[in-house]
């Protein structure tokens, strides 16, 4: 049974595996696509990892929702409607959506995504 000190660590060192970032440069606060400068294809990396060193399975579009982008009844004019954000708070129950509910812009979907939310989704996909 792993701690929370575990998982924050092993989750870091997934993120910088899948990145070629050093473990240092890899903290809870960062976003992975503006600070850490993950693209597309890292993500899919980045599942992988998470998907090995914690022995789970995570399905498609359940850790990185790619739907909420393809969907117009998600966005209008680049803001997430109300029904994108519940969406999203069905897909991403272990984000903190209340700072991104008071300005739903599009662009600020990947900022939800920062190590602590990978943190946050490992801790309850091992049922803590």
């Amino acid at each position: 049974m792993l701690d929370e000190q575990q998982i924050v660590a092993k989750v870091r060192t997934c993120v910088a595996t899948a990145l070629g970032k050093d473990e240092d440069e890899v903290t809870q606060e960062k976003v992975l696509s503006r600070d850490l400068e993950a693209e597309s294809i890292d993500y899919l990396d980045i599942t992988f990892q998470l998907e090995k060193a914690f022995g789970i399975t995570i399905q498609k579009d359940e850790l990185f929702p790619q739907k909420i982008f393809q969907d117009d009844a998600f966005v209008k004019d680049g803001v997430v409607t109300p029904k994108g954000v519940a969406y999203l708070r069905e897909k991403l129950p272990f984000a903190d959506l209340s700072g991104f509910q008071r300005d739903p812009k599009v662009a600020r979907v990947p900022e939800l995504f920062t190590v602590g939310l990978l943190v946050n989704y490992v801790k309850t996909k091992l049922g803590r």
